[in-house]
């Protein structure tokens, strides 16, 4: 259960980083004080109007019904940007370290036994007699 709540608040955490930082763009496009389109980060698109009102050879300044309404969230810019200068000696460091820390999570592959046909060598004399070497 701990593991669970731990993974989840990573996660809203993160979420919450990325929005905070990112800034938003709301578009609106509104018809006779009615929302017909509404667009993140792009320009709303019209309802049409301006073409009908261009076939009836009406100028567009004489068209009051529509309106683009646009607002922008600003994110957070404030942010520190950490450099780390590392010289040749740290960066070999670390990408052997890193190389030699994955490699302990591959699985190990069977290796194949080379002596598995050869039969063991032919015991002539008793060693452990011969050297006085037994067990108590």
């Amino acid at each position: 259960m701990k593991g669970l709540f731990h993974k989840i608040a990573s996660v809203l955490l993160a979420t919450l980083v990325l929005l905070s930082t990112v800034s938003w763009t709301v578009d609106k496009h509104l018809c006779m004080g009615r929302v017909m389109d509404v667009s993140l980060f792009t320009e709303a698109e019209d309802c049409g109007m301006e073409l009908a009102m261009e076939a009836f050879d009406k100028k567009e300044s004489d068209n009051h019904c529509c309106d683009d309404e646009s607002f922008t969230i600003t994110g957070q810019d404030d942010l520190k940007h950490s450099s780390v200068d590392l010289d040749l000696e740290h960066q070999m460091f670390l990408v052997a370290f890193t190389q030699f820390y994955l490699h302990l999570f591959l699985p190990l592959q069977d290796r194949p036994v080379t002596n598995a046909e050869y039969p063991p060598p032919i015991i002539t004399r008793d060693i452990h007699i011969l050297d006085q070497v037994f067990l108590i």
